[in-house]
């Protein structure tokens, strides 16, 4: 099963609303993760987001899951500015500290 999610911008189709990207992460992306449900995350209305705006939408699941939150989630919908946003997330997120390589990152940097 997939959960498909429209995300809504506030003003000049820009996402930062923190509050609401945690509320969307609780009650719809935790849940469909745990039941093994791909997540489409829908960017169509969204020209750009902030980073902490990503950070409270994806975060935890991918502190949580690990790598293998990547394999359940979509990205559809990114301007390329919106791309970079979500890759510098993911990258922080499943990096850590640079001491603490994740299998993701000692595969890069071969």
């Amino acid at each position: 099963m997939t959960m498909s999610i429209v995300l809504s911008p506030g003003a000049n189709r820009f996402a930062e609303d923190k509050e609401e990207a945690r509320r969307i992460r609780l009650k719809q992306i935790m849940p469909a993760l745990e039941r093994s449900e791909k997540v489409v995350l829908d960017f169509r209305k969204v020209s750009y987001a902030t980073q902490s705006y990503i950070h409270a939408l994806i975060g935890e699941a991918l502190q949580k899951h690990g790598e293998g939150a990547l394999q359940l989630f979509e990205f559809k919908n990114c301007s390329a500015a919106l791309k970079s946003v979500i890759e510098l997330v993911v990258d922080y997120t499943l990096g850590g500290f640079p001491d603490q390589k994740t299998e993701k990152t000692r595969r890069t940097s071969k």
